[in-house]
């Protein structure tokens, strides 16, 4: 009996060494990958992986942090999507834009086998069957059949304002969250998802003004805006104040002015935000009457109502913006 005690603490003591060995290596490997996630020569933590060369390069003052490391890539080539499709060994990424995080199957609607060759029609009534009850039992509950209505509206809502991937990840997060946290209890769902995608939008810098938002989806500017404000605070959202220059890229597009234009522009409001003239203003006014100055200092006029119409503001608030700046700003403006 005592042997076999002596055994079992023996076969404690190496099991307990080795999780301290283990836990030690772990240690090590974050204390590395801490390294290598700043440069060692000035600091900064923009570093950017060169494939093409192997290479993880500091993006500030060019040092090589790491050479010849692993492509994780795949080793085909494609030239179009239809090779890409073909030559793919695996399925679509997971993404939040979907309930089930597009890791469930799907059966085509065409009626085709994997050879390409049609289905004979006895088949096809029995897929027609087997797709219909896979739609069934993708949705399971009533919690999942309301989170797969949500995303498909914030799908509609981020289409019709043509925003890009990773503001509708973005919001999709933010609104499954929103479910975790049970802040959708009492609030219509098409209200909290249109205030995760304008959180969404404030969080990627791809600003949307709550009007733009209202536009698309149905409920009204002042829902929108309330659940904005409770979900915000809620989830403790850090979001920082819309800058007008964040909206100057997308007006002078729409606009047709050029590139000049533009950075004229933005040169604009960075003295006024020096000057303190943009606080306590809306972003969208001053970004409008900095475009309306710079159309004329550089020979592309553009009218007032032009400008209002692109920027959803009235000629009022860019006639008072830009009367303020250019007394502000000593910019002669002759008309």
């Amino acid at each position: 009996m005592v042997m076999v005690m002596e055994e079992i603490e023996k076969v404690k003591e190496v099991e307990k060494a080795a999780r301290v060995k283990e836990i030690e290596k772990e240690r090590a490997l974050k204390e590395h990958e801490g390294v290598k996630a700043k440069c060692p020569e000035c600091g900064s933590a923009q570093l950017v992986h060169d494939y093409e060369r192997a290479e993880l390069v500091c993006n500030e003052c060019g040092l090589v942090v790491e050479e010849d490391f692993m492509d994780m890539g795949p080793e085909w080539r494609a030239f179009d999507h239809d090779q890409r499709m073909k030559r793919s060994r695996v399925g679509a990424p997971m993404t939040y834009t979907i309930h089930d995080k597009g890791l469930s199957t799907m059966i085509d609607w065409r009626n085709r086998d994997s050879y390409g060759k049609s289905i004979s029609s006895g088949s096809r009534a029995q897929l027609y069957r087997l797709r219909k009850w896979q739609r069934r039992i993708r949705v399971s509950n009533a919690t999942e059949r309301n989170l797969a209505f949500a995303l498909s509206e914030l799908d509609r809502m981020a289409s019709a304002l043509g925003l890009p991937r990773n503001v509708r990840e973005t919001a999709a997060v933010v609104y499954r969250k929103a479910v975790e946290k049970n802040l959708i209890r009492g609030r219509s769902i098409e209200g909290v998802a249109a205030a995760a995608l304008y959180a969404a939008c404030r969080q990627c810098s791809v600003p949307r003004t709550l009007d733009e938002i209202a536009e698309v989806s149905r409920v009204s500017r002042k829902e929108i805006g309330r659940t904005y404000r409770f979900v915000s605070r809620e989830l403790g959202l850090k979001l920082v104040p819309t800058s007008p220059t964040d909206y100057v890229p997308r007006f002078t597009s729409g606009l047709n002015l050029k590139g000049d234009v533009q950075s004229k522009a933005v040169e604009i409001l960075r003295q006024a935000a020096e000057k303190e003239l943009t606080s306590g203003r809306g972003p969208t006014g001053v970004a409008a009457a900095a475009i309306y100055i710079a159309s004329i200092l550089c020979g592309e006029r553009r009218t007032q109502r032009e400008v209002a119409d692109i920027a959803g503001v009235t000629e009022v608030t860019i006639r008072n913006r830009y009367k303020e700046l250019a007394e502000e700003l000593d910019i002669e403006i002759i008309l």
